[in-house]
This record gives C-alpha cells, sequence and structure tokens, in this order.
C-alpha cells in the first residue's frame, strides 16, 4: 500500500515534534501545537499549548535524555484527523540516577490544506523504572 501525501505529512509532523524535544528545542514546539492542544496521563490532564510546551520545558530542565528509540510510526488518516503512535524506549537521567521509560507515543493532528498541528496527545503502556548505571 502507498502511503499518502497526508500520511507523509502527519509522519514528518511527529518527526518535527520529536527532533524539536530531543535537540533540546522544546519551545520550538508552539507552532505545532494547537493553541487547545489536550494531553491526557494517568490521574489528569493538561490543556492548552502552553502547557504543553511547559511540560516539555520542565522534563528538559530536570532530566538529561541518553538514548531514545523509537520504532516506525503507524500513521493513519481519515480526512482532516490523522493519528500517529510509535513504541519507544527512553533513558534519561534525573538527580543523579537513571531511568529506563517504555511505552507507545499517541498523537492526534488535525490538518487543513496539508497543514498539520498536534491537538491531542496520550502515552499508553508507559513503564518507568530504574535503569542499570551503564
Amino acid at each position: 500500500m502507498t502511503e499518502s501525501a497526508d500520511e507523509r505529512g502527519a509522519a514528518d509532523l511527529l518527526r518535527r515534534i520529536n527532533e524539536a524535544w530531543l535537540e533540546g528545542r522544546p519551545r520550538d514546539l508552539a507552532p505545532l501545537f494547537d493553541p487547545g492542544i489536550v494531553m491526557r496521563y494517568p490521574g489528569g490532564r493538561a490543556e492548552g499549548r502552553d502547557a504543553m510546551v511547559g511540560g516539555f520545558v520542565a522534563f528538559l530542565e530536570s532530566a538529561r535524555v541518553h538514548t531514545f528509540e523509537h520504532d516506525e510510526p503507524q500513521v493513519d488518516v481519515v480526512g482532516a484527523t490523522a493519528v500517529a503512535s510509535l513504541g519507544f524506549t527512553m533513558v534519561y537521567e534525573r538527580e543523579g540516577s537513571r531511568y529506563r521509560s517504555t511505552g507507545r507515543d499517541l498523537w492526534v493532528f488535525s490538518g487543513d490544506g496539508g497543514e498539520w498541528r498536534a491537538v491531542w496527545r496520550t502515552m499508553l503502556d508507559l513503564t518507568d523504572e530504574p535503569a542499570d548505571e551503564a
């Protein structure tokens, strides 16, 4: 099956999101997020572009990412909506301790005229546990 231009566009948005925060540029995420973006996480939610960008900023100010590996993104597009997900494994350090985080990042994008923006996010099957010192 051939990947559509919309699927490529949504996959590119996911790539740009991950590049921005992994390269230490979390404020560059703002134009990639819809102003009303929502993130659902266990026990709560974050709403709005500022809250989402702020979450990435806070994580990067308190942690150092050592590795971030992910599966090939899966992207499905119906009309002006795309759902993109990828499994990941990340090793990061916070307050002198290393942690291994695994799960599936799930994003919903809205598109208009080929321009995609993130509107919703959650993380599934998330585990965060001490990692062996390397």
